[in-house]
């Protein structure tokens, strides 16, 4: 398919997680071919007031921290953006192609060959994992860390925001439906949920995008995560991270950042 620059990006965004965020948004800028639009979506986003309402309340976790909490659900929030993920179709005016992905993603290729996939026969196009929390029932900073089916595939998604089975997608049903439901894309038959490479979602892969899902390198605990020395070096703004693709960085104005709004870039 072919698409008008710039690409539409969400990140998701908690202020736990600004490091992470940072991150991501220059692992895409650092890789991307053509101009891309990256915005911050989760709660505290001040464009995000008005479309999102749940009930929300903190409650102490099973290793002693307090954490988010999903009235609704009955259930642990690991972010602030844990629903938010699923208003992309609506704040993109159910126009076009857009990409949501986690803040703690970090990308080793360029972002307009995920969007190259895209394939409108699909509402929507994940990596399915068939994942499992196993042992760790905690990860982050002490997060609940819950199974639940089709966990992981809400991580990244390459939303076909004009399909007309996302028309449904409203801040009402994103507002009122349970977090399995909505992580388990209830509303979309399966012949509408399409795949992705797994490199895409790396767990366990030679990764395009790495998903540091059980919790950041800079974050206690995870700091000999793979590929963490490559995380650190965008971290500290390092113009020598790693380049799988042999690309050198382009010039970046960015304000994205404590969820104020989004930024726009483009090759030199």
């Amino acid at each position: 398919m072919n698409f008008t620059p710039p690409l539409r990006i969400f990140v998701g965004w908690d202020i736990r997680e600004q490091a992470a965020f940072d991150v991501c948004c220059d692992s895409i800028f650092r890789h991307a071919s053509v101009p891309v639009s990256v915005e911050a979506i989760g709660m505290g986003v001040e464009k995000f007031r008005g479309v999102y309402w749940r009930p929300t309340e903190m409650r102490r976790g099973p290793a002693g921290r307090e954490q988010l909490w999903d009235v609704i659900s009955n259930a642990p929030m690991s972010t602030g953006f844990s629903f938010a993920r699923f208003l992309v179709p609506h704040l993109a005016g159910f126009h076009g192609w857009a990409v949501f992905c986690d803040c703690d993603f970090m990308f080793r290729a360029d972002v307009a060959k995920l969007f190259a996939l895209a394939d409108p026969k699909y509402a929507v196009q994940v990596v399915k994992h068939d994942y499992v929390t196993g042992l760790d029932v905690v990860k982050m900073d002490g997060q609940v860390n819950p199974s639940y089916p089709r966990k992981n595939w809400s991580s990244l998604v390459l939303w076909n925001c004009q399909h007309p089975s996302n028309a449904v997608v409203t801040p009402e049903l994103v507002n009122a439906q349970t977090g399995r439901d909505l992580h388990g894309f209830s509303w979309l038959p399966d012949h509408l949920i399409g795949g992705l490479p797994f490199e895409w979602n790396w767990l366990e892969l030679e990764p395009l995008a790495v998903h540091f899902t059980r919790g950041t390198p800079d974050m206690p605990g995870h700091d000999g995560a793979a590929y963490a020395d490559e995380y650190r070096r965008y971290l500290k703004g390092d113009d020598h991270a790693v380049e799988p693709e042999g690309r050198a960085a382009p010039h970046q104005e960015s304000d994205v950042g404590q969820g104020k709004g989004s930024v726009v870039q483009g090759r030199e």
